[in-house]
């Protein structure tokens, strides 16, 4: 029941903070950064200390409902004049009995663009981008792998960190870019990563966050074999039989498999459960989807397929993919494989939520599959056991 509860709360604050940064925007107290309002407020809520303090969590809501206990009391005492001053002593002691958190545990500092969020879309070509302008702009202190150990990283006042881990998920999408943008400095005041300040359009800064975010999800597969923090399949132009569908995003609320096509394998059969998304077909052959856009974009959408699995354009021919009703991507299948089975599902729920994680949205029962059919059981275990992100402690 908690984690409802949790969710709930989580929701709620974020909503509260969208709420108030519009409200200031529209009278003006909070003006556009970067393409967006900007949050004008020296501290954010730091929901990522509710989801690893349970304790923490629960002191933040009882305090809330004492608070919304004491407004209601209060409202009803302005038309009941004799009850008025013991519902003013009750609305009183709500708020003094409440367990209000700690200060320095319900705020966190903030910087102006806290609450934004990417514009890119997670999109193929733009990852690619973003993995050019890494290489020219980041990869003297971040090195090649991520890792922070690049040939300038020893001249830093302290080692760029490792990229590869959860730090992209834990982190809200704004203050990345604030961080790619304006550096860095310790408390002394001196400079721990320099900025790029001019040298980057917004757009490439969000552009190399998303490489960097499929670069992250890539080496959590290839080392644990799991996607920890839930990753998105990489937009592309989609091209489909039916003729509607422009775009990945226009699948939503469906299943998508991904196959990883080869010249010359055989044809990729259909399936009444799952849209079939073929990456690698030559122009003009039979598939229900397939990428479109040009022979760049359709690189691109190779190439970003591989980034996620962490493996090489050479290596991707034969490995499979199965995105959620979401458009999580939840299962792998390797090259070679015969079937499926729920051994696959490398995107999995968890009774706890992780710190910007994987959170269970709901969790349910779910009847058992026939077991010659692990495609089946792996999809009823998917739709039981949905999933959802957290950045920064706050759902996207």
């Amino acid at each position: 029941m908690f984690p409802d509860l949790l969710n709930g709360l989580l929701e709620g604050l974020h909503a509260a903070q969208q709420g108030l940064r519009a409200l200031l925007h529209l009278l003006g107290l909070a003006p556009d950064v970067h393409g967006q309002p900007a949050w004008p407020l020296a501290h954010r809520i730091a929901a990522e200390m509710l989801v690893v303090d349970a304790g923490h969590a629960r002191r933040v809501l009882l305090s809330l409902l004492c608070a919304a206990g004491a407004v209601l009391v209060l409202g009803l005492s302005l038309p009941w004049r004799r009850a008025r001053m013991p519902l003013w002593v009750a609305a009183i002691a709500l708020l003094v009995l409440a367990p209000w958190p700690q200060a320095h545990l319900l705020l966190a500092p903030a910087v102006p663009t806290s609450l934004h969020q990417s514009p890119t879309g997670f999109e193929a070509t733009g990852i690619v981008r973003g993995q050019a302008v890494y290489q020219q702009h980041c990869v003297r202190c971040h090195g090649t792998d991520g890792r922070g150990e690049g040939p300038d990283a020893a001249q830093l006042a302290q080692w760029p960190p490792n990229l590869n881990g959860a730090l992209l998920w834990k982190r809200l999408d704004g203050e990345l870019f604030w961080r790619v943008r304006e550096g860095m400095h310790n408390r002394a005041g001196v400079v721990t990563m320099p900025g790029v300040g001019d040298a980057l359009r917004d757009d490439q800064i969000w552009e190399v966050l998303d490489y960097l975010q499929a670069h992250a999800a890539g080496q959590m597969l290839r080392e644990s074999g799991t996607w920890d923090r839930p990753v998105r399949l990489p937009a592309m132009a989609v091209s489909c039989r039916q003729g509607r569908v422009r775009h990945s995003r226009d699948l939503a609320g469906q299943r998508v498999r991904v196959v990883a096509a080869s010249q010359g394998a055989p044809a990729v059969a259909d399936d009444p459960r799952l849209v079939t998304l073929v990456a690698g077909l030559p122009a003009g052959a039979d598939a229900e989807c397939q990428p479109q856009g040009g022979a760049d974009a359709v690189a691109a959408a190779q190439q970003a397929l591989a980034l996620v699995l962490g493996v090489s354009t050479g290596e991707l021919p034969g490995y499979q993919l199965i995105v959620d009703r979401a458009g999580w991507l939840r299962a792998r299948g390797a090259p070679g494989q015969a079937a499926w089975s729920e051994d696959d599902l490398v995107c999995r729920s968890s009774v706890t939520a992780a710190p910007g994680g994987v959170s269970p949205a709901s969790r349910g029962g779910s009847d058992a599959a026939p077991a010659a059919d692990g495609l089946q059981a792996l999809i009823r275990r998917m739709d039981a056991e949905p999933v959802r992100l957290l950045r920064g402690g706050f759902p996207h």
